[in-house]
């Protein structure tokens, strides 16, 4: 018997919504940041600590993509290595998708959020489809 992905549980439910549902998401990597103490730094160097730095944002319908291992591929060929992808989903209304100002404008308040430290709205993923959590 196989497990579903968490990837795959979010499409799931995503093609279930009454509603067209819009994902979105948000690439990003860790970074020292400028004005980081000695014991900043080396806890960064040894895998620790750090800020987010968003990447790149892109959307999809739930029909466009195949599996997280597509994602993945896309992204790497279309922006920085990244070490997180931040997933949030937006419903259309009256059977229609998102309009892309809507889309747009959750996208930009996804990468304020993440720059601010605000996480928890957001399903996490590392590279190979694990999901994160921030404490």
């Amino acid at each position: 018997m196989s497990t579903l992905s968490h990837f795959d549980q979010l499409l799931q439910a995503a093609a279930a919504q009454s509603q067209p549902q819009q994902l979105l998401f948000v690439f990003a990597a860790a970074r020292l940041p400028d004005d980081a103490t000695p014991a900043q730094r080396a806890g960064f160097d040894a895998g620790q600590g750090g800020v987010l730095e968003p990447l790149a944002c892109v959307d999809k319908t739930p029909d466009e993509l195949q599996s997280f291992q597509a994602l993945v591929e896309e992204a790497r060929s279309a922006c920085p290595p990244w070490q997180v992808v931040f997933i949030a989903t937006l419903a259309g209304q009256d059977g229609q998708p998102p309009a892309a100002s809507r889309v747009d404008a959750a996208l930009a308040r996804m990468v304020e959020g993440l720059r601010a430290g605000d996480l928890a709205p957001y399903m996490a993923l590392d590279p190979q489809g694990e999901p994160l959590v921030f404490s």
